[in-house]
């Protein structure tokens, strides 16, 4: 027990909101500002906003001066696509999650998912639906605002929307009634819905605008194009958003015409769909790691076996995205796999042919551009101070984002691994 007890201490103070001076000068750093690298440049935070950025700027009246010669500053990233409330389908099964884990053990483990998200760099993320768990991400969210535990800024959507009959658990007898992973509606109880789901506390409205439910149980569409229509225009009333799982060309084009902010997976998307997004300005977050963690989780052998078809159709989808020019967000479908571990995320978008600086873009400015977030992705005057600081240079090599030195989230320090002595 002699040796546990400072090892329990450093990791307290790793969590603790305010853990060193401020006003803060950040001082020699290759910073990347959101879009572009600057060498040598410095940054100023002041309570929980960054006051300056630039070089050599005035050290007096700091509180404290860290030197980042050789270190990378950014904004924190932002996770487009996480379920907080879900952990690796290889650890416990969807449906065994969503049937027999407890509120109890699903709130624990979402608090450490939580830590661990924001540990890994990410201080911001968009949760895409508890999965069975009602609106405890509403709570979560408001736990970490009000400081009681570490974690990112939340974005939520509660209990994803679905057409009857279309989602699961399935495979009961029709006498067994059991907990769905969303919520059910259709027709006009569609606005009945949103509204009940904006009154309790969702940022967003996540709907299934396909899903396996068809005859041989392959991804068909779900609503109809007038219901798509009336959830965004519901939801776009009160300033929220309505974003769309969606895999198959008809889901998507449904999706897209009645006005979602995004598309997500968009697995099948071909050239007329990424036409009809740039169309209509809705972006796409391609879940490239959740695919091949389920592969994976099938039995297929990574850089060994042959890739599936599933993989191939991906990588094919997402080079055409990038051809197309369609506005591409970083989110990985967290929670398919393990939680801290984003920045798979970032690796395959890399790997499937995607710029390193445009991936880097896509986790910071783009993604807080398409999700409405005005004060985030950006490192620049009078932004919040959301900001990490990563050991090597990520453009060079991506990976390096595991790399996570230091993480402030609104100008307090979260995280500091820093071996760098303060001036």
């Amino acid at each position: 027990m002699k040796f546990l007890l400072p090892i329990l201490v450093i990791h307290f103070l790793q969590l603790q909101p305010g853990f060193g001076q401020n006003p803060l000068l950040f001082r020699d750093a290759l910073l990347f500002d959101g879009e572009d690298f600057h060498e040598d440049w410095d940054v100023l935070v002041v309570g929980d906003r960054i006051e300056r950025v630039g070089r050599n700027l005035n050290a007096e009246n700091t509180g404290q001066v860290i030197d980042l010669s050789g270190l990378t500053l950014m904004p924190g990233m932002i996770e487009g696509h996480s379920h907080l409330f879900l952990h690796p389908y290889n650890e416990t099964s969807w449906n065994d999650q969503v049937l027999q884990e407890s509120f109890a053990e699903r709130t624990v483990r979402a608090t450490n998912h939580a830590r661990e998200t924001l540990m890994a760099g990410f201080t911001t993320v968009r949760d895409l639906g508890t999965e069975g768990a009602g609106y405890l991400d509403v709570g979560l969210k408001r736990a970490i605002e009000k400081e009681i535990t570490p974690g990112p800024r939340m974005l939520v959507a509660g209990p994803a929307i679905v057409a009857t009959g279309s989602y699961g658990p399935k495979g009961f007898a029709d006498h067994v009634e059991v907990p769905l992973g969303a919520e059910q509606a259709d027709g006009k109880d569609l606005i009945r819905v949103v509204r009940d789901q904006i009154g309790k506390g969702v940022d967003l409205i996540k709907v299934y605008a396909d899903y396996r439910w068809g005859p041989g149980g392959q991804a068909q569409p779900t609503f109809s194009p007038d219901e798509l229509s009336l959830i965004v225009e519901t939801a776009a009333s009160s300033g929220r958003p309505v974003v769309a799982h969606a895999s198959t060309i008809e889901g998507m084009h449904r999706a897209i015409l009645a006005g979602v902010q995004t598309i997500e997976h968009g697995d099948a998307a071909d050239e007329g769909i990424y036409d009809l997004m740039t169309q209509y300005h809705v972006a796409i977050c391609p879940t490239l790691a959740a695919g091949d963690a389920i592969m994976q989780y099938r039995g297929w052998n990574k850089g060994v076996d042959p890739e599936p078809e599933r993989i191939q159709a991906k990588k094919k989808s997402f080079t055409l995205a990038l051809e197309k020019g369609v506005e591409i967000c970083a989110g990985g479908d967290v929670g398919v796999f393990s939680h801290g571990d984003n920045v798979r995320e970032l690796e395959m978008m890399v790997e499937y042919g995607m710029k390193p600086k445009d991936v880097l873009r896509a986790v910071t400015s783009v993604n807080a551009r398409v999700f409405q977030l005005q004060d985030l992705g950006r490192i620049t005057s009078g932004a919040l101070a959301d900001l990490i600081v990563v050991e090597g240079h990520p453009e060079a090599d991506i990976s390096n984002l595991r790399n996570v030195k230091l993480v402030m989230k609104g100008g307090k320090v979260y995280l500091d691994k820093l071996d760098v002595p303060d001036k």
